[in-house]
């Protein structure tokens, strides 16, 4: 099931990201792909903040790998892996023991590593369509194909 949602503008992609973030659940992993400047910090920004994060805590973690944002019941690890050249590198992150696991994952990049990805996650393919952004959604296991659904719920679907 793969659906998509265009997103018009910012403020539709950070309608995106606060829904998602209004949906997320402890040990939920998101891979967002696309090119540079298609939305993905963008949308982590606004399901962090949906979350409880200050939205001035969320920056893009290509120099340092991974930031981790601390939400009110949930914490954030947000991976950039734009800047990691080869899987050990990864290892010496130790990008598998905090992928996944406890709090939300998202993880920009991912098409950069798909053997190193965790299983089950919902992919987030960014791609530039007219003045906006179209948002593909494809849910890897029965957790995020539910996940997805009420992403798409006529509720998540403003902006």
């Amino acid at each position: 099931m793969a659906e998509t949602v265009y997103c018009a503008d910012t403020a539709a992609t950070e309608t995106l990201g606060r829904n998602l973030g209004a949906l997320c659940r402890e040990g939920d992993v998101f891979l967002l792909n696309g090119d540079l400047g298609t939305g993905k910090t963008c949308l982590v920004t606004a399901a962090s903040t949906a979350l409880g994060v200050d939205p001035q805590e969320v920056t893009s973690p290509t120099f340092s790998l991974m930031n981790v944002y601390h939400g009110k019941t949930l914490n954030i690890k947000h991976f950039d892996l734009y800047r990691i050249n080869w899987s050990e590198e990864l290892e010496d992150i130790g990008f598998s023991e905090y992928a996944g696991g406890d709090g939300v994952t998202f993880i920009e990049w991912a098409e950069l590593f798909p053997d190193y990805m965790p299983e089950e996650n919902l992919e987030l393919k960014f791609t530039r369509k007219g003045e906006g952004r179209e948002v593909e959604l494809l849910p890897h296991g029965r957790r995020y194909e539910e996940l997805a659904r009420a992403l798409l719920a006529p509720k998540g679907r403003e902006g």
